[in-house]
């Protein structure tokens, strides 16, 4: 029997999926992150009061002073203990997560990534004095560093770490301790010989980068590996690739932004880290992809824009298959929670619905990033906020009420182009439900139909 487009399609993807949701990187990259996703939130809120897109309030927050600063000042030291230190947060997740796929002690994995990570880090900061032009090198952790631009080499520093302390501890290179000696103190001489490894090959490597021309290894992974990364990153045709591909691995069951997101994420957070670096500085934001346009311009209830699909379900669709199915997904997708509608209707190996469910992600993106780049919509401001927030919420909170007018405005394309799909499957289900109806009739037999 020949096999159907769909089939050949997932026999070609399923192995692929399969190993990228398996790899242990991609999952340690992808949970370290979600460490940091709490205290990031918590950090844009403060942010997000102090730059309330309301200009009486913003000034009301700069002229008010406690103990001689303004509020506004206040506000934006939580920001700089979250955001402007994120990367801190994201090599000790990755590399406690890291550690635990490789089965050894997830603590000390978390602290040598971390320690590897300041050994190679350069700890001075330029600085010219007001009405000079000398440039001093200050002694100092740079917060450059410690932000969105050190994140790529503390993913290198947390596998690296984690994968010598490992090798080490494999070889048995460790100390053992007498029964009797209590855990904590027989876990740590256990770990100084592993961690020492780590020490001395992190101590040659940044003498190694020392006598290239980039100095350091911070400047040479940041400009030869995450500006490309981060330039790429920001464009159209890659924001439009991952959601494709993301979106083809749905229609298998498959959780595509789960997947795609391990790699792409990390990218993501760097550039809405450096429109909120711009934000607080008073620049022109200077990225239209990030997470936020990920977040709350590309789908509206989850995967699929399939918000705009359920309104056409409640709105224009008879069968009771599809109204009872709106009832119980409709809550879910307003925070963006859509697997009801994923396997309820279902959306999966479904070829009718897979044409919209594709269409309308790209579609939302392509509209948002050319509106946003003429000037329509401001720029996403960096404000990371839960994925779960409502839209028009979200959009306004992130690009004004000029945001929330798109994502209605992209809410009601997406229901137009979701109707005659959504149409076409309930005529199905409501022929369905007659004939269903009919046989249960017909097996209702009466006593007063019998003869003898």
């Amino acid at each position: 029997m020949k096999k159907s487009f769909m089939d050949k399609l997932e026999t070609k993807l399923m192995p692929i999926a399969t190993a990228i949701s398996k790899n242990k990187y991609l999952i340690s990259i992808r949970d370290g992150f979600l460490i940091s996703m709490p205290l990031l939130v918590v950090g844009s809120m403060f942010m997000l009061i102090s730059n309330f897109p309301v200009q009486a309030w913003i000034d009301l927050l700069r002229s008010t002073k406690i103990g001689g600063l303004p509020i506004s000042d206040y506000l934006s030291t939580v920001t700089s203990a979250t955001f402007s230190i994120m990367a801190i947060f994201i090599v000790i997740g990755i590399g406690y997560n890291y550690a635990k796929k490789e089965k050894t002690n997830m603590i000390f994995g978390a602290a040598v990534a971390i320690l590897s990570w300041f050994i190679l880090m350069p700890f001075t900061t330029a600085f010219t004095p007001e009405g000079t032009k000398t440039v001093f090198q200050v002694p100092s952790i740079p917060l450059d560093w410690v932000g969105s631009k050190g994140i790529f080499i503390g993913i290198i520093c947390a596998f690296v770490s984690v994968r010598i302390y490992k090798w080490v501890e494999d070889k048995g290179w460790t100390i053992k301790m007498p029964k009797g000696v209590p855990p904590t103190v027989g876990q740590s001489f256990s770990a100084l010989f592993p961690i020492a490894g780590v020490v001395i090959i992190f101590f040659f490597i940044r003498i190694v980068f020392s006598l290239t021309p980039w100095g350091n290894a911070f400047d040479f992974v940041y400009k030869i590996l995450q500006l490309p990364l981060q330039k790429v990153g920001d464009s159209l045709g890659a924001m439009t690739g991952v959601y494709f591909f993301a979106h083809v691995l749905w229609l298998f069951g498959i959780h595509g932004t789960n997947i795609t997101g391990s790699v792409f994420n990390p990218i993501l957070y760097s550039l809405s880290a450096e429109n909120l670096q711009a934000l607080q500085a008073g620049l022109p934001l200077p990225h239209i992809i990030n997470q936020q346009f990920q977040d709350l311009f590309a789908t509206y209830g989850g995967a699929g824009s399939t918000l705009s699909l359920l309104v056409a379900m409640f709105g224009f669709c008879k069968s009771k298959r599809i109204k009872e199915l709106g009832k119980i997904a409709v809550v879910p997708a307003i925070f963006g929670i859509n697997e009801p509608i994923i396997f309820g209707l279902p959306v999966v190996l479904n070829p009718l619905i897979a044409i919209p469910f594709i269409l309308v992600p790209m579609i939302n993106i392509l509209i948002s990033w050319i509106t946003m780049r003429i000037g329509m919509v401001p720029i996403c401001n960096g404000v990371i906020m839960p994925w779960t927030t409502p839209p028009i919420i979200s959009g306004f909170l992130s690009s004004g009420w000029q945001g929330s007018l798109l994502q209605i405005f992209l809410i009601v394309l997406g229901i137009g182009i979701y109707l005659p799909f959504i149409k076409t499957m309930d005529k199905q289900y409501l022929l369905d439900e007659a004939k269903a109806q009919d046989v249960s009739t017909e097996d209702n037999i009466s006593l007063d139909d019998l003869t003898f």
